[in-house]
């Protein structure tokens, strides 16, 4: 009778099982990166990514006719579900949810109140195992409290050593995120299903390298594309793409992924062998070993997570998408979960560059100062550039000697074809500016250059409201500055006396 009941009580959940149908992982995957605008020219931060994604994957599912489940097993763990479109089912959809309870030891224990598991003991000193049927009474939160023929008891507080097998995983719970629809067939069929939706925690930006020529007039340009996820989904040989420009997207709210642990509380708890011995005094480290060489791509930041630098030969394309830049990865590649990965996206030879050192001074604030250096640039075909340059961090070496030495980093905002390119390095020793005041309203500006070529250097003169700047040199008006432009010559120097008018 009880072998009767059993099976009886079986049937309702096998046929239940029949309109749930599981697709593990997509046939095919592609994923394109948004950066995360807010973040300026700042760098990557690989805990906190602001971008997001979109993902398109294609499944191929056998539906069952009438009403079934269908899950998708394997997506982003930081889908936004109100974006998910579901295409490529005949009858259309009835409903779709994003199934964020994961399994885990405490979401095993909580979606299991009320039934029937198996409490296994194992006696320490004899080794004997024995099963009994319990159960499960309460959750994981407070510790979990079983009933047995004996009463109730909480878990792991007999001294023995206890463990809970389960029948079954139940319902809703899965091992990987899972976003679920209901749909309706008329007939059954096997259908190619696309599922394409948005996902939080990804980013990328452009890492730039440039080269610049012992004579400071051209510079060799090579940029890294740098993807990076949080997400703790890995999507393989995926079809990867990045996009620059300003996209109008809302925030959306995003669920957590719940993977509660199993929180055991017992009194006594424990025995006098856990108590941890008293360690000796830890002998001295040894020296750190010397420094790695460079990269031959270096990334503005490293960090321990998973960094994936792919061959120099392949390099990104670009693309045309409206006011947008598509760059798209030629071969398809793994972004990894909690891991980042870079693919070339940009290599121009011999760029006419003009280096000059800038300073700014004011009435209210004189002084002795460094130069800072920068390069400016026309982006145009006839200078060696012509494309569109994504906002990035840019390390800047020099050419001389055995190999380039760095010299400095700097910025670069976006730039469209057609405009101006500059990147401003520190303050570099060599060359200094000196304000004095020798009257009121009467100052001496003093340029040194302590290189062994000429420069150019370039003064921003601040000037109160209703005054005028009267110099024996040229003063130059150029996007609303008054700017002092001179040759320096070498281990030279270069004057420029001014008055104020009031």
């Amino acid at each position: 009778m009880r072998s009767l009941a059993l099976a009886l009580a079986l049937l309702p959940v096998a046929a239940a099982a029949e309109d749930v149908v599981t697709s593990p992982r997509p046939d095919r995957v592609g994923v394109t990166v948004y950066r995360d605008l807010s973040r300026g020219n700042d760098a990557l931060e690989r805990d906190w990514l602001n971008g997001y994604a979109l993902i398109s994957e294609t499944r191929t599912i056998r539906i069952p006719a009438g009403e079934s489940e269908l899950r998708f097993e394997g997506v982003a763990s930081g889908i936004v579900p109100q974006s998910a479109i579901v295409a490529g089912i005949p009858d259309g959809l009835l409903e779709r949810n994003r199934d964020a309870y994961l399994l885990s030891a405490g979401s095993l224990v909580d979606r299991s109140l009320g039934e029937r598991v198996t409490l296994r003991r194992t006696d320490k000193a004899t080794g004997k195992v024995v099963t009994q049927d319990a159960v499960v009474r309460t959750g994981s939160n407070g510790g979990v409290v079983v009933q047995t023929p004996a009463g109730f008891e909480a878990l792991r507080c007999t001294g023995l050593a206890e463990t809970l097998t389960f029948p079954n995983v139940p319902a809703g719970l899965s091992a990987r995120p899972t976003l679920s629809v209901r749909v309706r067939a008329r007939q059954a069929l096997t259908a190619t299903v696309t599922l394409s939706y948005l996902a939080s925690g990804f980013d990328w930006q452009a890492d730039y390298i440039a080269t610049l020529s012992a004579d400071d007039r051209t510079l060799d340009l090579q940029a890294w594309l740098t993807l990076a996820s949080t997400d703790e989904t890995t999507f393989a040989n995926a079809t990867t793409q990045a996009v620059a420009g300003r996209v109008n997207r809302e925030d959306a709210e995003v669920p957590e992924v719940e993977a509660p642990a199993l929180r055991l509380k017992c009194w006594p708890q424990g025995t006098t062998s856990d108590v941890p011995e008293i360690a000796p005094p830890a002998a001295p480290p040894p020296p750190p070993p010397p420094p790695a060489p460079m990269m031959a791509a270096p990334m503005a930041e490293r960090d321990s997570q998973e960094i994936v630098v792919t061959g120099s030969k392949m390099m990104s394309q670009r693309e045309q998408l409206g006011d947008l830049q598509l760059y798209r990865i030629p071969e398809p590649v793994t972004v990894a979960a909690n891991a980042q990965k870079q693919v070339g996206l940009i290599d121009q030879p011999a760029v006419r560059v003009k280096p000059v050192y800038a300073l700014a001074f004011g009435a209210d604030s004189p002084g002795d100062r460094e130069a800072d250096f920068v390069l400016r640039a026309e982006n145009r075909t006839a200078d060696g550039l012509g494309l569109p340059l994504p906002a990035g961090r840019v390390i800047v070496l020099r050419e001389g000697g055995p190999r380039p030495l760095l010299i400095g980093e700097g910025e670069l905002p976006d730039r469209a074809v057609g405009e101006k390119v500059e990147i401003a390095l520190d303050e570099v020793p060599g060359v200094r500016g000196k304000l004095t005041s020798t009257a009121p309203d009467r100052y001496r500006l003093e340029l040194s250059n302590d290189r062994a070529v000429l420069i150019a250097a370039e003064v921003a003169l601040r000037v109160d409201d209703g005054a005028r700047l009267a110099a024996d040199a040229r003063i130059v008006r150029r996007d609303g500055k008054s700017l002092w432009i001179v040759t320096v010559p070498a281990n030279g120097r270069a004057v420029l006396t001014y008055r104020l008018k009031r």
